[in-house]
Parts: structure tokens; C-alpha cells; sequence
């Protein structure tokens, strides 16, 4: 089956590639932002995460990050060898963005990490508890005093956004259930415990995301090895699957992380790679007005596409920022993916900055 839906995805997003596609409908800004004044390269970069393979910073990625060509980087336990040496790391990632372009040298870089609780912990500390356990107490004040802790955690080594909380409902038979990656089994049990979870990362200064919409929830494989296909009527999604990130929408949550997943009612594509999922659904119905994020644009579970393909998919479906959590390499051909499919004409140069204004705005906030 799985193999069948691969084949059909495939031949979905063929068309990314194709002569003469359509414009991304990623959402334009009425008048033109900061990102219309960048290099067309350093537009693109502010639409890219980068990863680095160990504990110190390579020269190719410091380089890209002073020619701006980079938003961020996501970190995992492969970068952790100790606090200090992680401080130095992220001290020195912002040092070389201080180096970079003038318009850009005020706006700290996004520096990413996975820190859910439980197995999905990339630093030791804080949280002490899974998503699971947290939900299993039911105690709102115990779920954001585990998101502060989080928060210092995090930003006593120069970490500013957490690719966490799990808004995924946890019901039988799921991956998210089984590995205590989910807060509840109920909409509202995820909204209290795992929207407090947010406040608690917000009281601290580090941004949270909102994973994985529209949730993976009733999916029984792990989102990184296989697509999960969510095939429920369209009116439960929405009034359950999708209701936490309702909530996390109206509390202001700066990301949204969407998922591999594919949602028939929707679409038969993976929702990240789909418009109808990414801009009409979380933006339009959702009413989302953040940075929206791919997933790993590397897992094995989408490694029969080019990093080419993936790239041009994930703008033109609304993604702001892509993910490229693996390889320099794949990053790299993404972005130039990018930059041809604006000069050539196939995605227009304002749905590139529309996004790239959203990134600069909220890092403009930052400290």
C-alpha cells in the first residue's frame, strides 16, 4: 500500500518540475516588506533551516550564514557534547550573522531544537517528563512549569525555538500513542496541557511550534519512515484532529509545523507538500497567521524525491520555512532549486518574500 501511495504522491507533485506550473499561492503581502530589498539569494535564505553534522561549526555553513543565506539551524544530540561547548556553537553561529549582510545583521538567527520530553529529547534537563506523562497528571500548572524549565533549558545555550509542543491526539493504535509523544487522547486534553506547555516556553523567551498539523494523531507509523494516511470524513479532522491547533492559533503560537501525512478528505498529497492543507486549510479555515514549517525534508520516508523537487513542493503549497535537517548538501540544492524557479518564472519573487517577511519579522523579535 505504502509503495502505492508513494507512486501516486510521485505523480502529484510531478508537476513541480514541469514547464510551465503554477504560481505558489503561498499568501503575498499587500506592500512590499524587507525581504523585496534582499538579493534574490538572501530572500530565498530566509526561507531555509540549516543543519551542521557534529559539534562545531563547519566553514561552508558559516560562510553561507554571512552572505545571509540562511534564517537558521536545527540542532540535534549529534551537535551536543557538552552545555559549554553547545553555548560556544550557538555564540558562534550568531557571532557570523553579526558578519553578514547590514539588513539582516540585527535579526538573530532561528536556532532550532527538538525537545519534546521522553524518547524526542536532543539535550539532557528539562523537561523531566514526556508529553505523555504530563497528560496523564491533567495539571495545567505542572505542564507550563515543565515548559519554563524547557525555556531556561534551552536558552542558557543559545537554543530560541523548540519544535515542540506535540499537538497530535495520542488514540489507540498510534505512533504518537505508543511512544508517549501525545498529551491526550481528547482535543481538549492536548489544548490544556499541551497549549500550557507552550505558555510555559513563552514565559522563558523561547519560541514553541505546533506539530504536526493537521495531527498524526490516528496514524500508526513513525511520520520519519513511513507516510501516515489519515482517511477520516472532513468534519472529524476539523472538530478533533485539527482543534488544538485551533487553540495554539489563538494563543498566538509563532510556529506551525505540518506534517508528511496525507489527509484524503484534503488531499492526496503529504499535507506539507499541499496547498490545500499548508495556505487554505491552516491559514484560511485554521485562521493561522505564523511562520509555517516542513518537517524534515530528508526522512526516508520522502527520500525518493529530489531535494529539488521537495523544495519547489513545500513553497508552492505555503511552507515559510524548509527543513533540511540531514545534509548541507541537500539544503544547498534546494535553495538553488528556488532562485532558478524565480528567474525562469515558474514561482514568482513575491511569494518568495511574503514568506521570507514572516521569518524577518519574527526574528526581528528576538533577543
Amino acid at each position: 500500500m505504502i509503495a502505492t501511495l508513494l507512486a501516486a504522491f510521485a505523480t502529484a507533485v510531478g508537476a513541480v518540475t514541469g514547464a510551465a506550473p503554477a504560481a505558489s499561492p503561498t499568501p503575498v503581502a499587500t506592500a512590499a516588506g524587507p525581504a523585496a530589498s534582499l538579493p534574490l539569494d538572501q530572500a530565498v535564505g530566509q526561507r531555509m533551516i540549516g543543519s551542521l553534522p557534529g559539534t562545531t561549526v563547519p566553514d561552508a555553513l558559516a560562510r553561507q550564514i554571512r552572505r545571509g543565506q540562511l534564517a537558521g539551524v536545527i540542532l540535534f544530540a549529534r551537535n551536543v557534547g557538552s552545555r559549554a561547548q553547545l553555548r560556544a556553537l550557538t555564540d558562534r553561529l550568531q557571532a557570523e550573522r553579526r558578519r553578514g549582510p547590514r539588513a539582516l545583521r540585527d535579526r538573530p538567527l532561528l536556532i532550532m531544537i527538538d525537545q519534546e520530553g521522553g524518547l524526542v529529547k536532543r539535550l539532557p534537563g528539562a523537561p523531566a517528563q514526556s508529553a505523555g506523562d504530563l497528560g496523564a497528571r491533567n495539571d495545567p500548572a505542572l505542564a507550563r512549569r515543565a515548559g519554563l524549565a524547557t525555556a531556561r533549558n534551552l536558552s542558557g545555550v543559545g537554543v530560541n525555538v523548540n519544535l515542540a509542543p506535540v499537538l497530535d491526539l495520542g488514540l489507540p493504535g498510534s505512533y504518537q500513542r505508543s511512544t508517549e509523544r501525545s498529551y491526550a487522547a481528547t482535543a481538549a486534553g492536548v489544548s490544556r496541557i499541551g497549549g500550557a506547555f507552550a505558555d510555559g516556553l513563552r514565559d522563558g523567551g523561547v519560541l514553541a511550534t505546533a506539530k504536526h498539523f493537521p495531527g498524526l494523531g490516528r496514524g500508526p507509523a513513525n511520520e520519519d519512515e513511513r507516510l501516515n494516511r489519515i482517511d477520516v470524513p472532513l468534519d472529524l479532522l476539523r472538530a478533533t484532529d485539527e482543534a488544538p491547533f485551533r487553540d495554539a492559533a489563538r494563543r498566538g503560537v509563532p510556529f506551525v509545523m505540518v506534517s508528511t501525512g496525507i489527509y484524503p478528505a484534503l488531499d492526496e498529497r503529504p499535507a506539507m507538500f499541499s496547498e490545500r492543507v499548508t495556505t487554505r486549510e491552516l491559514r484560511d479555515v485554521v485562521g493561522f497567521r505564523g511562520v509555517t514549517v516542513t518537517d524534515d525534508l530528508e526522512v526516508s520516508a520522502i527520500a525518493h524525491l529530489t531535494p529539488e523537487r521537495k523544495a519547489l513542493a513545500s513553497v508552492r503549497a505555503g511552507n515559510d520555512l524548509l527543513l533540511f535537517c540531514q545534509t548541507a548538501a541537500a539544503a544547498d540544492r534546494g535553495a538553488a532549486a528556488l532562485v532558478r524557479a524565480v528567474r525562469s518564472g515558474a514561482i514568482e519573487r513575491a511569494s518568495i518574500d511574503a514568506g521570507a517577511d514572516r521569518v524577518l519579522a519574527l526574528r526581528a523579535g528576538l533577543r
